[in-house]
C-alpha cells in the first residue's frame, strides 16, 4: 500500500542519524514541487491550513474534516511522506482518537498532538496556556491506541519550554514518552543549553519548531538526537506575495505578456503530470 511505504520512509528519518528540514506544503502543487526538488518530507501546519482553507488566522477555527480533506489532497498528489500538525486533536482524548482515524485514512505518515490549551478560552489574556500533564498524557495514549497502522508515527508536542520552563518541559517529555509516542516535538527551544537538557533525557527522536538562531547547525542538531527541524512556512507567504503582485500589476495595466516570474508552460506541464494524462488518454480514450 502506498501509505505504508511513506510511513516506513518517515520511520527511517526518525531512526537515522541526520537532521532534515521538511518542506512546508499546503496543497497538491506545493507538495509536488517539494517532491521534485528532493525534499524527504512535507509538513502541513495547522496555521497554514487555516489560511488555505478559510483565509483565517491561526485561531483553531478549522475543523477536523476540513483539515483531513486537505491533507488527503496533498497525499494523493505524489509520494512525499507528510507530517501534519493536528493541533490539540480537535477536542478531548476521544476527539484525538477520531482525529487519528481520519488523518490515518487520509494517508499521512505522522501527526503531532500538542499540550497547548486550545481554542483560546473566554477571558483569556492572549497568553498561551498548557493543559494539565495528566490530560495531555491521556491524549497521547488515546492517539497511540487509535492508530490501526503501527507504522503511523505519533509525535507528542509540548510548548512547555516557552511557557513554563525547562523542568516542566522535561517532565512532560518523560510522561509523553511513557505514554508511547514515537518522537517528541519541542516548540520554542532557544538555546543549546536547553536542547542539551532535553537530549540528556530523551529516549525517542526529537523534532524542533521555532528554534532559536543558535540551533541552525544541522550537524549539531543531529548529534543531539534531533531528526526534524522546522524552518517556518515561508513558501505559502511567498505564494501569497507572488499572487498579490501579479494581480496588482494586471490591475495597474501591465500586459500579461510582460508579467515577471510566471511559471513556464513546461513547468506547469511537469507539475500537473501532463505526460501521464496524455498517456492515459491515448490508452483509455483512443
Amino acid at each position: 500500500m502506498q501509505w505504508t511505504e511513506r510511513r516506513e520512509r518517515f520511520r527511517r528519518i526518525l531512526e537515522g542519524k541526520v537532521c532534515i528540514h521538511p518542506a512546508s506544503v499546503f496543497d497538491p502543487v506545493s507538495a509536488r514541487i517539494a517532491e521534485d526538488l528532493g525534499f524527504e518530507l512535507g509538513m502541513f501546519a495547522g496555521s497554514i491550513a487555516s489560511l488555505v482553507v478559510l483565509g483565517a488566522p491561526d485561531l483553531t477555527l478549522i475543523t477536523l474534516s476540513e483539515f483531513a480533506e486537505q491533507a488527503h489532497r496533498i497525499c494523493r498528489a505524489g509520494k512525499l511522506p507528510l507530517l501534519v500538525d493536528a493541533d490539540h486533536g480537535y477536542g478531548n482524548a476521544l476527539n484525538v482518537m477520531r482525529t487519528v482515524e481520519e488523518l490515518e485514512t487520509a494517508g499521512i505518515a505522522a501527526l503531532t498532538i500538542e499540550d497547548t490549551a486550545l481554542p483560546q478560552g473566554y477571558g483569556s489574556t492572549g497568553a498561551a496556556k498548557l493543559i494539565s500533564a495528566g490530560e495531555a498524557v491521556g491524549k497521547m495514549q488515546a492517539a497511540v491506541a487509535a492508530r490501526q497502522d503501527q507504522r503511523l508515527a505519533i509525535i507528542g508536542r509540548t510548548s512547555a519550554m516557552a511557557i513554563t520552563g525547562v523542568e516542566d518541559a522535561l517532565a512532560r517529555a518523560r510522561a509523553y514518552e511513557a505514554a508511547g509516542v514515537d518522537a517528541l516535538f519541542f516548540l520554542g527551544v532557544r538555546t543549546r543549553e536547553q536542547l542539551q537538557a532535553i537530549a540528556a533525557e530523551r529516549k525517542v527522536p526529537i523534532v524542533l519548531g521555532g528554534a532559536g538562531a543558535e540551533l541552525s547547525d544541522r550537524d549539531y542538531l543531529a548529534g543531539q538526537g534531533v531528526r526534524i527541524s522546522l524552518q517556518g512556512h515561508q513558501p505559502f507567504m511567498a505564494a501569497v506575495m507572488a499572487v498579490r503582485e501579479t494581480m496588482k500589476a494586471l490591475r495597474e495595466g501591465t500586459p500579461p505578456a510582460r508579467l515577471a516570474n510566471i511559471a513556464s508552460a513546461h513547468l506547469m506541464q511537469e507539475l500537473s503530470r501532463d505526460a501521464d494524462y496524455v498517456g492515459w488518454s491515448k490508452r483509455f480514450l483512443g
